[in-house]
């Protein structure tokens, strides 16, 4: 497999990703272009996922992209990691199951470079970690197939606001509560991006 890598610097338009990421499952599934792995953040944005409900809007001010990938309602901004990718099962496995295992052991592992324990739970999807026998989700996951093409991905929050969940019922789960690699005490995380390119590309390449 041969898969690109691309690292965005400044924070990147939603919606202009969403371009460059639909345009790249054609020319994947068509074979012109190489599989893709794309880091990046984006500006202040609230997203609603395939699954979304209007009632999980709290604050009804705020602006929300309805989106086509799996899932419910999240928040994206600066100091959370978005990594985004396409990926043809054509030419892997075409199972989903599979798939979303692996993404969640990519986070395991990435999150493991910071001694950071965390876990998938079958009934909530994303990754968490356990505080005071709690449990926080770290990381959300949500994706699209197209012609057995995968794509979206999963964000990772580093050092977010946390506040801004409030405006939200974060991915429709009530009663559970969103923390970040900063929360749990983590005050180092500018080698995050080359952990993860490692982490994806072990698992992917």
């Amino acid at each position: 497999m041969n898969i690109e890598v691309k690292n965005s610097t400044k924070p990147v338009d939603y919606s202009k990703s969403m371009q460059i990421l639909e345009q790249r499952v054609i020319d994947v599934f068509s074979g012109r272009r190489k599989e893709l792995l794309w880091i990046l953040e984006h500006k202040n944005v609230y997203t609603a996922g395939s699954s979304s409900k209007n009632e999980d809007v709290i604050d009804k001010k705020i602006n929300v992209i309805k989106t086509n990938r799996g899932g419910k309602h999240t928040y994206h901004g600066k100091g959370q990691k978005v990594i985004y990718f396409v990926l043809d099962l054509n030419k892997r496995s075409r199972n989903i199951r599979k798939l979303i295992n692996n993404i969640e052991n990519c986070i395991i592992n990435i999150l493991k470079e910071y001694n950071v324990i965390s876990h998938a739970d079958r009934k909530n999807i994303g990754i968490w970690v356990n505080i005071n026998k709690e449990n926080y989700k770290i990381a959300a996951i949500g994706i699209k197939v197209k012609k057995w093409v995968a794509y979206h991905g999963f964000a990772l929050n580093i050092s977010n606001d946390l506040s801004k969940y409030k405006s939200i019922v974060p991915c429709g789960l009530n009663n559970k509560k969103i923390t970040s690699l900063k929360s749990v005490g983590i005050k180092d995380f500018k080698n995050i991006n080359t952990i993860i390119i490692k982490k994806f590309l072990d698992i992917f390449l």
